[in-house]
């Protein structure tokens, strides 16, 4: 594994353990308040319930904007290093296999890291600021 690829690996694990521990904070603080808001709810719970809906879209997008750059670039660099290869013969160098996988591992890592990054930014943000409001005020 190339240092590249460790980094990238272990970006994508803090990613994905941040998002373990804000996603069940944020769940649990609004369902406490829906709970508590019972059949009328306020019009900061209005605002706070509207949130959630939109929010979950704009990440999602977001999601799937950045996973789709990543992977044009992941893409055009495949491609380059393909025609590298096919070149080598007359250039010198010789394509190895192990290469050619630790280049795919990374652009999968890449497309999922940049997929998971808003979504992960989002929850974090959402725990730090719903977990400084009163839940029943």
């Amino acid at each position: 594994m190339t240092n590249s690829t460790h980094k990238g690996t272990k970006r994508l694990a803090m990613q994905t353990v941040r998002l373990a521990v804000a996603v069940p904070q944020v769940v649990s603080i609004r369902m406490a308040r829906m709970a508590l808001s019972g059949p009328n709810p306020t019009s900061r719970d209005r605002t706070e319930f509207q949130r959630m809906g939109a929010e979950k879209l704009e990440a999602f997008g977001e999601s799937w904007n950045a996973m789709a750059w990543q992977m044009l670039r992941a893409n055009q660099a495949l491609t380059l290093s393909m025609m590298r290869s096919w070149w080598s013969p007359w250039f010198g160098g010789q394509p190895s296999l192990a290469s050619a996988m630790q280049q795919a591992q990374g652009a999968a890592l890449g497309v999922l890291g940049a997929g998971m990054a808003p979504v992960s930014r989002r929850a974090r943000a959402n725990a730090k600021r719903l977990g400084k409001s009163i839940i029943w005020s």
